[in-house]
C-alpha cells in the first residue's frame, strides 16, 4: 500500500497573493493541500489545479472551528503542515494611525495565527511530524519608517513563534517563521495615502515615493521565494527563523553585528525624516 499524502492547510490564498502560491508549490510536491480565504471564489485558479478549497475568516472562532471540523474528517484525525500566511498591511505613521484600525490589523496578524495554532495543534501532534509556518517580514526587526503597526504585529508574531518552538518540540511539532522582505505580489494595492491632517505632510513626496509608489521595486518574484519556504518547511529540522525576500541579507547583517540604532540615519535618511528635521528647525527659527 502507498504511504497517504501529507497533507497542509494555508491561510490567505486569494489569487495573487504568496498563499496562493504556496499552495501550488505543495500541490506540484504531491502534497494534499487545503487552501483558504474568505471567499472562496478568489481562489479559482488553485481549483482549477484540483487544490480543494475552502472559505475561512481567521478572525472568527466558529469559522476556524468549523474548518477544523471538516480537515478532521477528510485526513482521519491529523494534519501535516499548517502554513499561517492571512496578514493585512500598514502604511501609516505611529501616530497617524486609527486605533480601530491597529485592533483590526493585530486581530488577523497576530490573534489569528494563535487562534488556528490552538485549533489545529492537535491535528498536527497526532501526524507525528507536523511543522507551523508563520510568515513574518523583516519588518519584525527592521525600525521601518510609516511601518510601525504592521511591524510590531509581526515582531509579536516572531516572539510567538520563538516560544511557542521552544513548547511544542516535546510533541514532535516544528515551528518556522519566516522573515520575508518585499516579494512582488497583490499585497501592495492595500496601502492607503498619508492622512491630510498628518504631522508629516512636508515629506509626503518621500512618503509616496519610498512607501507607495517604489516600495516594490527589485523586490523578487514570488516563485523563487516561496519555493525556499516550502523546500525548508519539508526539512525534518527547518530553521527557526527563514530570512527571504529583498534586501533580507542586508538586515540580517546589520541586525546582527550592529547596535539597533544602526539602522536610524539610514532609514532617516531614505524616507526623509532627516529632511523633515531641517523643514521644522528652520521654521523654529523664523519664528523665534
Amino acid at each position: 500500500m502507498s504511504s497517504p499524502k501529507r497533507t497542509v492547510l494555508i491561510t490567505g490564498c486569494s489569487e495573487g497573493g504568496l498563499g496562493e502560491e504556496i499552495a501550488k508549490q505543495y500541490h506540484a510536491k504531491g502534497l494534499r493541500v487545503f487552501a483558504t480565504a474568505r471567499r472562496p471564489e478568489s481562489m479559482k485558479s488553485l481549483k482549477a489545479l484540483g487544490v480543494e478549497i475552502f472559505a475561512l475568516d481567521v478572525t472568527n472562532t466558529e469559522s476556524i472551528s468549523a474548518l477544523k471540523a471538516q480537515i478532521e474528517e477528510l485526513t482521519g484525525g491529523s494534519l501535516d503542515i499548517l502554513v499561517n500566511n492571512a496578514g493585512v498591511p500598514s502604511t501609516s505613521a505611529a501616530v497617524d494611525a486609527s486605533i480601530d484600525d491597529v485592533r483590526k490589523l493585530y486581530e488577523v496578524n497576530v490573534f489569528a495565527v494563535m487562534a488556528m495554532v490552538k485549533a489545529f495543534v492537535s491535528l498536527l501532534i497526532a501526524s507525528g511530524d507536523g511543522c507551523v509556518v508563520n510568515i513574518g517580514s523583516l519588518s519584525a526587526i527592521t525600525p521601518l519608517p510609516f511601518g510601525s503597526i504592521y511591524g510590531s504585529s509581526k515582531a509579536a508574531l516572531a516572539s510567538y513563534s520563538d516560544v511557542l518552538r521552544i513548547e511544542l518540540a516535546p510533541f514532535g511539532v516544528r515551528v518556522l517563521v519566516v522573515l520575508a522582505g518585499n516579494v512582488r505580489s497583490n499585497i501592495g494595492g492595500h496601502y492607503l495615502p498619508m492622512p491630510e491632517n498628518s504631522i508629516y505632510k512636508p515629506i509626503e513626496p518621500e512618503f509616496r515615493y519610498n512607501r507607495l509608489d517604489h516600495f516594490h521595486d527589485g523586490a523578487p518574484d514570488r516563485k523563487p521565494v516561496v519555493a525556499d519556504i516550502v523546500r525548508e518547511s519539508l526539512r525534518r529540522k527547518p530553521r527557526a527563523w527563514l530570512w527571504v525576500g529583498k534586501n533580507w541579507l542586508v538586515v540580517w547583517l546589520i541586525s546582527t553585528f550592529f547596535s539597533r540604532t544602526a539602522f536610524d540615519s539610514i532609514m532617516s535618511k531614505k524616507f526623509g525624516l532627516s529632511k523633515l528635521a531641517l523643514i521644522l528647525r528652520s521654521r523654529k527659527a523664523k519664528t523665534a
